[in-house]
């Protein structure tokens, strides 16, 4: 076969800003393999397990912020990047993913690692192509080029997300001399973005409209860390006299005066006390919010507008009001009405920050009184954390636990990440382990048992960095089932919902040659989490065997004296 065309991919790759790619071992995909191998200036990282490598490949591209690429050879390889390609889509991050194929006429001719791959992802990627198989004339190659430099810029045009393309390769896909990237034709990837400016007279009538609102509420979902927008929501929070609310995936924890434990007190107050914290105008930005009780509270508490800021791509309407979309990023239009927006309701803004500071101090003070639990645990890792590091909450509970924690402005230098796209527990591991070879700072996965086992491939490779550490909440079983109604009153709650498993991560550790801590108590806990820190040239993990029942009766006690609390503040 010609390598050009598959020498030209590569080299656009670079071209375009890629530094990683996840190669998945294959005879089909060869082709790719080498290329990339051969190319000097692109990261290689090879993975075998297809799952594994497409959440490894996700947590890089979260973490770098560029376009990631994933490499596996035909059949149900591909498919095996599913989970992860749905989450990236949701969670809009850029991945290129590159599956070989056999050329069409062996498809449903009963041939090996053989089924339908072209547009395998369907409607979870945002565009999918087919190459011509085994280009060769100048134009075949060109047309391939331009596919791939499409493919490339769509990863990254507008809101960022997965893109495919399928390379079907005809026999002899092995090269039989060195492969050499110069004299490359040259493919011509510039493409203008346009940006979009509002017309002025648009921006007159936000400005009357914001004029017309006194109860204004601005909610940051899901986001990255931006050091301008923290401080923009800041001033909007002091000085506007506006309540900004963000979770702890927001990335808003440095905002001084955020609220951030509406998780708790809302479910807690009735409604009287609820319909005094309806907003007039509600402002959001960012994806999804963790908080189930905030959106209930507003579905049914609707403001009279619901204005979402989000530059480009679909937009949800998770609140079921919303009345206007404005197409800026959100500093963007936040810097631009900051002089002349005027200020909210200065006694609105009081009833949520008196519920915030209420409610942590209630926090605070329930913890401290408890017997050894789940729930406590994690309050005591997040008031320990090391400055600097990127903190990864796997699905299911710990994401949860630390949203009802609620971190302030005084954890400084944490980016805090999260795979809540399609909020599965299948890669979360995966992810961060990602993350973390992108990063020299220390990144913590706080994770629990059930989603730690289920992605036990994603030590099984040579990628695990000595800054990546992993606590492992282990209650030996579906904790979360024992917490919510529905399943705890059915007869198969037990053996169908529990789903009680006798492992640790001992063994684990050991196999992949990983340091092992283990703890019972949250006197050890606070203890010996230095040494957990301490970056010694080894990854860690620490596991924390805990009590489902223990973990359950803290968490009714907690939502219960929250509730008193929260009554006779209000009263």
């Amino acid at each position: 076969m010609d390598y050009t065309p598959v020498l030209n991919l590569v080299k656009i790759c670079h071209q375009h800003g890629v530094q990683d790619v996840v190669i998945s071992p294959g005879s089909r995909s060869a082709p790719l393999t080498i290329a990339f191998n051969r190319f000097p200036y692109i990261k290689k990282h090879l993975v075998s397990d297809e799952r594994s490598a497409a959440f490894i490949a996700l947590g890089m591209a979260q973490k770098s912020k560029r376009t990631v690429v994933l490499v596996c050879t035909s059949g149900t390889a591909g498919l095996n990047y599913s989970p992860a390609i749905a989450e990236a889509f949701y969670n809009t991050v850029p991945l290129l993913v590159l599956t070989a194929d056999r050329p069409p006429e062996l498809i449903d001719q009963q041939d090996g690692q053989t089924i339908h791959q072209k547009g395998m992802f369907g409607d979870h990627v945002k565009m999918s192509f087919q190459t011509p198989v085994n280009p060769s004339s100048k134009d075949e190659v060109h047309h391939h080029g331009k596919i791939v430099a499409e493919a490339l810029m769509q990863t990254v045009d507008g809101q960022p997300g997965p893109v495919h393309i399928n390379i079907p390769f005809r026999e002899p896909f092995y090269p039989t001399e060195d492969l050499s990237f110069e004299s490359l034709p040259n493919i011509n990837t510039d493409r203008t973005h346009r940006e979009y400016s509002m017309p002025e007279a648009e921006w007159a009538n936000i400005i009357a409209d914001w004029g017309k609102y006194s109860k204004k509420l601005i909610i940051g979902g899901q986001g990255s860390m931006k050091s301008g927008l923290t401080e923009l929501m800041e001033y909007f929070n002091n000085q506007k006299q506006t309540p900004v609310l963000g979770d702890v995936l927001s990335n808003l924890h440095y905002v001084n005066g955020l609220i951030s434990l509406q998780d708790l007190f809302l479910g807690q107050l009735d409604e009287e006390q609820q319909k005094a914290l309806q907003p007039d105008l509600l402002v959001t930005f960012g994806r999804s919010v963790i908080s189930k009780n905030l959106k209930l509270f507003l579905r049914k508490y609707k403001p009279k507008a619901h204005w979402h800021i989000q530059r480009n791509g679909h937009v949800a309407d998770t609140y079921q009001s919303l009345s206007k979309v404005i197409r800026l990023r959100p500093s963007e239009f936040f810097t631009s009405i900051k002089e002349i927006a005027s200020k909210g309701d200065p006694e609105y803004l009081n009833k949520w920050q008196s519920l915030q500071k209420q409610s942590k101090a209630f926090i605070g003070d329930f913890h401290g009184k408890q017997e050894f639990n789940e729930f406590s645990t994690v309050h005591t890792i997040l008031d320990n954390l090391p400055m600097g590091c990127d903190i990864h909450l796997a699905n299911s509970m710990p994401v949860r636990w630390a949203n009802y924690y609620g971190f302030d402005h005084s954890h400084v230098q944490l980016e805090i990440f999260s795979n809540r796209g399609t909020s599965g527990i299948d890669g979360c591991t995966s992810t961060a382990i990602g993350s973390a070879v992108r990063s020299d700072r220390t990144t913590l996965l706080l994770t629990g048992d059930m989603a730690f086992l289920y992605d036990r491939n994603a030590f099984w490779n040579d990628l695990v960095p000595d800054n990546f550490r992993v606590i492992v909440l282990n209650n030996h079983g579906g904790g979360i089932f024992d917490l919510i109604n529905g399943p705890r009153e059915q007869q198969e709650h037990p053996e169908f919902f529990l789903t009680h498993q006798p492992l640790k991560a001992k063994a684990l550790a050991e196999e992949f040659g990983l340091k092992y801590y283990h703890c019972e108590s949250l006197g050890g806990l606070s203890n010996g989490l230095d040494k957990f820190w301490i970056r010694d040239g080894h990854a860690k993990i620490l596991e924390i065997e805990t009590n489902i029942a223990q973990n359950t009766k803290t968490f009714e006690l907690f939502k219960a004296e929250a509730n008193t609390m929260l009554n006779e503040h209000v009263s």
